[in-house]
């Protein structure tokens, strides 16, 4: 990934109904602590399908900063475990042309499949899922016994 020499990397979280907290939650959290130079070096924001409020797991609510019409394209997309929204797809899917990496948390790996993003892949998920995942997107090699797989592009990590 060729970092952007003007700005800070910029980090989209999607935030679909249903979302889990700590899928959302862990990675921002990484994300923020990072230090270059005693600075941050990413710009941290979340991506919905509209600009309504989302009500996540455990009935936490959430505004996401911005709507699919209207997010910076992102240079990293993590895609967190929530209920499968096209809206949001399509948006993984047209942004992660210009995006240096996708990523995915837990059952995110499912938004990053009906994208079209992880045929041919090795991949992971949520370890009840497993076979789920590899029943309906039959061109995914789903592995089972990692925690997280790198393809380059492409990063999925399983679940709690």
């Amino acid at each position: 990934m060729n970092l952007p020499q003007e700005r800070k990397v910029r980090v989209a979280i999607t935030l679909g109904k249903g979302a889990q907290v700590i899928d959302v939650a862990g990675p921002w959290e990484v994300f923020q602590d990072v230090r270059v130079d005693g600075a941050s070096p990413f710009e941290l924001y979340t991506v919905g399908s509209s600009m309504d409020m989302v009500i996540m797991s455990g009935g936490m609510q959430l505004i996401p900063n911005y709507s699919v019409t209207d997010a910076p394209q992102p240079d990293i997309i993590v895609s967190p475990a929530h209920q499968n929204c096209s809206a949001i797809n399509d948006w993984i899917k047209r942004s992660s042309l210009a995006s240096g990496i996708v990523s995915s948390v837990c059952t995110g790996a499912y938004h990053l499949a009906e994208a079209g993003l992880l045929d041919g892949l090795t991949v992971t998920t949520y370890h009840q899922s497993f076979d789920s995942l590899r029943k309906k997107f039959p061109r995914v090699n789903v592995h089972r016994e990692l925690r997280f797989v790198d393809q380059g592009q492409v990063i999925t990590a399983g679940g709690l």
